[in-house]
């Protein structure tokens, strides 16, 4: 049998297989940012006993917003929301985390309070775009925060990690990675600061970590993960030595405890799979850093997952795009089935279509094969 589908552990859970569901931005919430029916009937469908669900991206803050619709757990009122998904996940052996998440400067004036600038460790703005409720809008100028104004957004880090334990997930996971707002404290193409949080890699790892503690205070360390994308350029991100970067913030996690780090493997521009023959050099460049669970993501089919799971140099493999399409994605992996194809343009906001009404496997008729 694949080691794709040997038991694993994570922080304190005993998981049947490795495959996991990686965070994805759907953009299906109800009114007040509220988790949804729909949104329910999605995370019960992707769930397998014994599996891992990391839910999406979901703001800790009214100033964390860079896509509209997305559910949110800034507040108590999202807290019941939520727990009916946890509820769904629970009651078929699935085990789920929260990804908290901050975009910083990827947001538009339209989607921050009062219509003012996003927030960003530097004045400095992003290539892309914005998801607001007219649609897609490049990316609006930030404002670099002041000093005095980041121990209330580690607060709003800590505020939505009780919530998410409220709620009744099985742990959270900060969202380091993507261009987001630790990752911006993070790398020096986009954090210039002269202060405690800029400069030496020390500081700019600063922000990151200080959030991570405050996620521990609340879950314990082998609750809470932490996803980063050293080889990522989305949103216009630099870092002039990521090697060091990021593997001085491997070993202070490790160092931390948590329970896992969730690394995002560069992708090859055009090629929906990692190519044959290259490696998944994220996780293999960070295994040495960091000595408890690894999860990896990015490009994977079955074959690849298996393979680096077999190399050592990662426990677990997150999928997106195929888990998107497979509601019962591990179960094809484990057979070898054939996959249903996605379709992208139903990935961001819609209703059911493309989002709850891909077939399982066995709900295809022989015809349809």
């Amino acid at each position: 049998m694949s080691m794709l589908f040997s038991a694993a552990r994570i922080g304190p859970y005993q998981l049947s297989h490795r495959v996991v569901m990686a965070p994805l931005t759907r953009m299906r919430s109800d009114p007040g940012d509220i988790p949804s029916d729909l949104m329910v009937e999605y995370y019960s469908q992707r769930v397998s006993e014994g599996g891992l669900i990391i839910s999406e991206a979901t703001p800790i803050s009214i100033r964390g917003y860079g896509y509209a619709g997305a559910p949110g757990i800034y507040s108590d009122s999202q807290i019941e929301g939520w727990r009916r998904v946890t509820d769904a996940v629970h009651a078929k052996g699935g085990r789920m985390f929260l990804q908290l998440w901050h975009v910083g400067r990827q947001s538009h004036t339209d989607l921050q309070p009062n219509g003012e600038a996003p927030v960003a460790p530097s004045a400095i703005a992003a290539e892309g775009y914005a998801y607001t409720k007219e649609g897609e809008v490049p990316f609006s100028m930030p404002r670099a925060l002041a000093l005095e104004e980041i121990p209330g957004i580690v607060e709003e880090f800590r505020a939505g990690a009780e919530r998410a334990l409220s709620a009744g997930f099985d742990g959270v996971e900060i969202h380091g990675a993507n261009g987001y707002l630790p990752d911006q404290f993070l790398e020096d193409g986009t954090n210039k600061r002269t202060d405690e949080y800029g400069g030496r890699i020390e500081n700019r790892a600063r922000f990151l970590l200080e959030i991570s503690r405050v996620a521990i205070s609340v879950w314990g360390a082998d609750r809470v993960g932490v996803r980063l994308s050293p080889s990522s350029t989305y949103g216009s991100m630099s870092d002039s030595d990521p090697a060091a970067t990021f593997g001085y913030v491997a070993g202070q996690l490790d160092h931390l405890g948590v329970a896992y780090l969730h690394v995002i493997e560069p992708r090859i521009k055009g090629i929906e799979e990692i190519a044959k023959g290259q490696a998944p050099v994220a996780a293999q460049q960070l295994r040495g850093k960091f000595s408890r669970t690894l999860i990896a993501a990015g490009g994977f089919n079955g074959e690849s997952a298996a393979a680096i799971i077999a190399a050592g140099d990662a426990d677990l493999v997150a999928f997106g795009r195929h888990f998107i399409a497979n509601p019962d994605l591990p179960e094809r992996l484990r057979h070898k089935l054939p996959l249903n194809h996605y379709d992208r343009s139903t990935f961001y906001g819609g209703d059911r279509r493309g989002y709850i009404d891909y077939p399982r496997h066995a709900e295809i008729s022989p015809s349809e094969l």
